[in-house]
């Protein structure tokens, strides 16, 4: 709740027809290793303009479990990461797309898709039927993404609807 709003809720209701994941040329696709907090927190602060500690998103909630986060690498240097998280309190059949970051000299070339991507092919292999995300209405490039993989707005809020409504129109500008 960054500007004082709740979090936006989107849901994809089947991880069944995904599409087939391709790492672009001069890639490669990792889970985390202990290594890997700095070049996490890194990502997220570039891409989130703020501060978020490892420990405290990621490191020290249950579950944890390295192999759900994953990066995409140019080099030998993580350059993206999503989290195929699982809420403690969700539903278990319902994975958890959490914390999509890319690096902005990586950007425009679909990694933030690809990795998005790989995190929900991770949960359909965990045997997750779906996914959630939350996110703020701010993130257009990343709710674009979410869209062209097949994820829908979620309303639970009563200004959610107006506050949808002006994202699209905002996506429809930046389109034409």
């Amino acid at each position: 709740m960054r500007d004082g709003r709740s979090k936006l809720l989107m849901k994809k209701t089947s991880l069944t027809d995904l599409p087939q994941l391709s790492i672009p040329e001069g890639y490669s696709l990792r889970s985390f290793q202990p290594v890997d907090v700095t070049e996490w927190e890194y990502i997220i602060r570039i891409s989130f303009a703020r501060e978020i500690a490892f420990g405290d998103k990621i490191g020290f909630q249950p579950p944890f479990h390295p192999e759900k986060i994953l990066f995409l690498c140019h080099q030998g240097l993580a350059v993206a990461t999503a989290v195929a998280w699982e809420k403690e309190d969700g539903n278990r059949d319902c994975g958890y797309l959490h914390m999509v970051g890319v690096l902005p000299g990586h950007s425009g070339k679909g990694l933030g898709y690809t990795i998005a991507l790989a995190a929900l092919h991770r949960m359909r292999e965990e045997g997750k039927q779906g996914a959630m995300l939350e996110t703020d209405d701010f993130r257009l490039a990343a709710i674009s993404i979410y869209r062209k993989l097949g994820f829908h707005p979620v309303f639970v809020e009563k200004d959610h609807s107006e506050r949808w409504k002006l994202i699209f129109m905002d996506l429809l500008s930046e389109e034409g």
